[in-house]
């Protein structure tokens, strides 16, 4: 199929990568774009340095555009494998929300670098999806990021007091404005304010995870073809929709593979009851305002985080989040209806605390992900980032990292991990990476 934002046909396909040969067991379909066909080194060139990159959700973007924007005159190539394409897994169907502070506003571990980061990926993909600086769309319902801010008003006295001492600590650039009740219902008539306090961040942003990963992908693109026409580098850029069946595939075909597959990566038989992540299945409800509903929610009002949250894109479409359900192995993004019911017993009562109007709204649809949930340490829950080759145990010519555990902030985490992880694997060095990020394999190896 054609790239993401193009009339264009693809390219023509690379020739496939050896290790493909070797799979006439997989359930294969062809690759379904290269950004630039392979060519022969000129002499005195060194070969591409070839990488893997498994998934392509927010980490492996993240990382082959960072392997892609490696120095300038070398030659790289860059193979994401996603049997369900860009976005298709639990990326795909997060929430959208995008601020750098725990459920109580108190920034987190690194939270600036995380947050600035995120941003200029962001910035990268509207560039690429053609809509820098704005919403991202002439139909809101179609934006790649609504900029309108996140309200947070807290329900009990407890969480207000935790609120409003770490309202006092903030990003100058996702800055924290303590309202009362009155401001807060300026912002969104017919918000319920409990306690007269509410937290207003008006830089956060929410977004369409599916746009901004296709977005994201054509950036990639963009990166490969302009480096392609350089007499001096060359950059190439493939996805292969193939189902994953374990490491030894990709051995010594490839001088890195980078694992980004979240909750599937456990699954893989080199990395089964050795990466210390907890599964959680999530299920976010879609609800829409009836068209001949005069009232209609504000087009320049924030989402609201509560106890749940409510992402709203554009005055009649809002997505309401999320379950819980914990050691859950069902990857399936689609919903049963029993299961949807559960989730609407769940989260209705939840958003109407805060927003009563909700009622109004008619249920449309129900989607799922996984969750891949790091343990938690000093500073938090924080994705697994480093080399595997001394976990797997297996001698290879290959090097296999990870970015995993992203857990429910894949959008905030991404940005940081996906470039610490690719500085790491051009020069080879695990040292590149924060040992707060890498500790986790002296934890599992001292059990």
């Amino acid at each position: 199929m054609p790239p993401p934002h193009s009339t264009h046909p693809p390219s023509p396909l690379p020739p496939r990568p050896r290790l493909l040969q070797s799979l006439g067991s997989c359930s294969r379909r062809a690759a379904t774009y290269a950004a630039s066909s392979p060519s022969p080194s000129p002499p005195g060139w060194p070969r591409p340095l070839r990488y893997a990159v498994l998934g392509a959700g927010f980490a492996g973007l993240s990382v082959a555009w960072h392997l892609l924007k490696s120095p300038k005159d070398s030659r790289v190539s860059v193979d994401v494998y996603d049997e369900n394409g860009v976005g298709g897994g639990a990326s795909g169907v997060s929430g959208g929300l995008l601020h750098p502070y725990s459920p109580k506003a108190k920034l987190l571990w690194r939270g600036g670098e995380f947050w600035k980061e995120s941003m200029d990926l962001l910035r990268s993909a509207e560039k690429a999806n053609g809509t820098a600086g704005s919403d991202g769309a002439s139909r809101d319902d179609e934006a790649l990021i609504w900029r309108r801010g996140i309200l947070r008003p807290p329900t009990t006295e407890k969480a207000a007091d935790i609120l409003l001492e770490n309202a006092q600590s903030c990003l100058q650039s996702c800055s924290l404005q303590v309202l009362d009740s009155d401001a807060a219902q300026r912002l969104i008539p017919g918000l319920r304010v409990p306690l007269n306090l509410a937290i207003y961040m008006p830089l956060a942003l929410n977004i369409n995870p599916r746009k901004y990963l296709q977005a994201l992908f054509s950036a990639c693109q963009n990166v490969a073809n302009e480096a392609s026409a350089s007499s001096s580098e060359q950059k190439e850029f493939n996805l292969y929709n193939e189902h994953i069946d374990n490491l030894h595939q990709f051995s010594g075909d490839y001088d890195a593979v980078i694992i980004c597959l979240g909750g599937k990566a456990s699954s893989l038989p080199e990395l089964t009851n050795k990466l210390p992540l907890r599964t959680c299945r999530g299920v976010i409800a879609e609800f829409r305002l009836p068209s001949d509903t005069v009232e209609k929610y504000g087009s320049r009002s924030p989402s609201i985080l509560s106890d749940a949250w409510l992402a709203f894109q554009g005055p009649r479409t809002v997505s309401v989040g999320s379950t819980w359900q914990w050691k859950s192995d069902n990857h399936d993004p689609s919903v049963s209806d029993e299961e949807a019911r559960s989730a609407m017993e769940e989260l209705l009562p939840k958003a109407s605390a805060v927003y009563p109007g909700i009622s109004k709204w008619d249920y449309v649809r129900a989607r799922a992900g996984i969750r891949a949930m790091p343990p938690l340490t000093a500073n938090g829950s924080l994705p697994l980032l480093g080399c595997l080759n001394d976990v797997i145990g297996e001698r290879s010519n290959s090097a296999f990292w990870l970015v995993g555990g992203l857990g429910a902030r894949g959008l905030l985490y991404h940005g940081l991990a996906g470039k610490l992880t690719a500085k790491a694997v051009i020069s080879s060095d695990e040292n590149m990476i924060p040992s707060e990020f890498t500790c986790w394999k002296a934890v599992k190896a001292s059990r």
